[in-house]
Formats: structure tokens, C-alpha cells, sequence
């Protein structure tokens, strides 16, 4: 049966870059993550995946960084059995599904009310799992969350329509709200930015950033709160080998040099 979605704005739209990506991994021979809900979304809802052009490369890159914030989640539930898990900018991400928290933990989705009311019609409902409808950079929305339990906060692609002054209001808010606990992202460099600019695929996105990247922004020093964990290179991850021939060997290269790999996808991890 198919589902019909609510009206979203250009910014809101930009969902369907991940969840695409997402799906298309998941029919690869070898996918990085293997999220098959995604793929069910996008056939419930018709979506044309095939107007964002996409390459292999961008289909893998959004997989496994998909992958590494999963982990991130999965590794702090398992040693905070009663965490809050946060998803900022969750569009139609099913994280929740793929890393099955226990019944202790509760999950929140934060995006727009309208691609709340996407999910409430795309996604099934899950225990334990909640939905808030706000715009990240308002205040207020925090309220809705327990402030005595430790937090991990992810966002994939969400930093890139944040402003430098918008970002450090929300870490400074996060980092508040709760105890302890950890914060990961995928970090848009500038030559991300360059990239996106020139690549027909994502070119729409552009007009939306309002960070021109993010080598410059140090986190650590908006916020005395956070410690950097450690940055994941992507290009020096274990699902490398499931790469296609051509693009693990240029993966692999590449990987050679820490600074050329800081060029590619990076995950910054950091604690509070």
C-alpha cells in the first residue's frame, strides 16, 4: 500500500539524500549496511531515487557513515543500558530499528513537526521510541527529553544547514541538558562543500549550507564540556573491503595519507 507524505519544504527534502542512500545500499551484492527498511520506505512512498544520480561512490559513503554513528549508539547503549539515544536531523532514518536498544533506553527522533508526521505515516511504531517535532535551533524542545539519564547524540548531515552560532547553542544545550555522555556527527569539510557544488547529484543542496565547512570549527573550543574522542577516517574502516574493486583500491590509496583521507568523510566523536 502505498504512503502518501506530507508537504516539505526544500530544506526538509533533503532527507531523502540519506534514506536514498541508504536503500540503494542495501540492494548492493555487498552492502556496508544493509538497511533494508530503508528501501521499503522508498518503495512505499514512490520516490524517484534516480533524479539524484547517483554514484557508487556517494551511495557507499552515506552507508557507512551511516554504519559508524550506529556503532557509536550501540557501544554507549550497551554500557548505559538505561541512555537516552538522540537522532538530530532524523528525516526518515530507522536507526532505532538497526541498533534494537534494550527496553530500558529511549530513542528520539528530532526533526521538523512535518517530517515527524513523514515518519508517523512511513514508519512503524516501535517501543520506547519517540518522535519530536522542532526545528533544532529553536529553544524549548530539550524540555521533552529526562535530565537525569546519559545521552548519545548522533547527526548524519545535518551540520551543513547549521550556521557556526546555531551549533554552538545547540552543543552548549545538549551538553546542559544532560549528565554525561557522547556526541558524533560527520563532519563537512570544505572540500565536501567544493564537491557537492560540482557533483549534479547533491549540486541542489549548496543554496541550503549555511557552513562553508568545517576544518576551521573546533567544537572543543565553543564548549569546555567536550572531549574529542577520536575523528574516523572513513577511508581507514574495515568496510573498505567490501568496496567495489575499483573504488577499495582508490580507498585504499588514499588512506595512505591522513591528510588526503580528512578530505573524504570523516566521523568526530567527542564525550561530555
Amino acid at each position: 500500500m502505498g504512503v502518501t507524505l506530507p508537504t516539505l519544504s526544500p530544506l526538509q527534502e533533503t532527507l531523502w539524500v540519506t534514506l536514498c542512500g541508504r536503500a540503494l545500499d542495501s540492494r548492493l551484492p555487498r552492502p556496508i549496511l544493509g538497511d533494508r527498511m530503508a528501501y521499503e520506505i522508498i518503495y512505499k512512498t514512490g520516490y524517484d531515487h534516480r533524479k539524484l544520480r547517483w554514484s557508487a561512490a556517494s551511495v557507499i559513503d552515506i552507508a557507512q557513515r551511516a554504519k559508524k554513528l550506529d556503532e557509536i549508539a550501540q557501544r554507549f547503549i550497551a554500557r548505559h543500558p538505561n541512555a537516552i539515544g538522540i537522532d538530530l536531523g532524523a528525516g526518515l532514518d530507522t536507526r532505532a530499528f538497526r541498533i534494537d536498544p534494550p527496553p530500558t533506553a529511549d530513542w528520539y527522533d528530532v526533526d521538523f513537526p512535518e517530517v515527524v508526521d513523514a515518519r508517523h505515516r512511513a514508519i512503524p511504531e516501535r517501543p520506547h521510541m519517540h518522535a519530536i517535532g522542532a526545528d533544532l535551533t529553536e529553544p524549548g524542545w530539550l524540555e521533552a527529553l529526562p535530565a537525569d539519564r546519559p545521552a548519545v547524540v548522533v547527526a548524519d548531515g545535518v551540520l551543513p544547514f547549521l550556521s557556526e552560532q546555531e551549533m554552538i547553542i545547540l552543543l552548549d544545550r545538549l551538553t546542559s541538558h544532560f549528565p554525561s555522555g557522547e556526541l558524533a556527527f560527520n563532519v563537512y569539510t570544505r572540500f565536501t562543500v567544493w564537491a557537492a557544488k560540482h557533483y549534479s547529484g547533491s549540486r541542489f543542496l549548496v543554496p541550503l549550507f549555511k557552513s562553508p565547512g568545517f576544518d576551521r570549527l573546533d567544537p572543543v573550543r565553543w564548549n569546555r564540556r567536550l572531549t574529542l574522542i577520536r575523528h574516523i577516517l572513513l577511508t581507514q574502516e574495515p568496510e573498505v573491503a567490501l568496496f567495489p574493486p575499483a573504488l577499495r583500491l582508490w580507498t585504499r590509496l588514499s588512506a595512505l595519507s591522513t591528510t588526503f583521507s580528512r578530505l573524504g568523510t570523516t566521523i568526530a566523536h567527542y564525550r561530555f
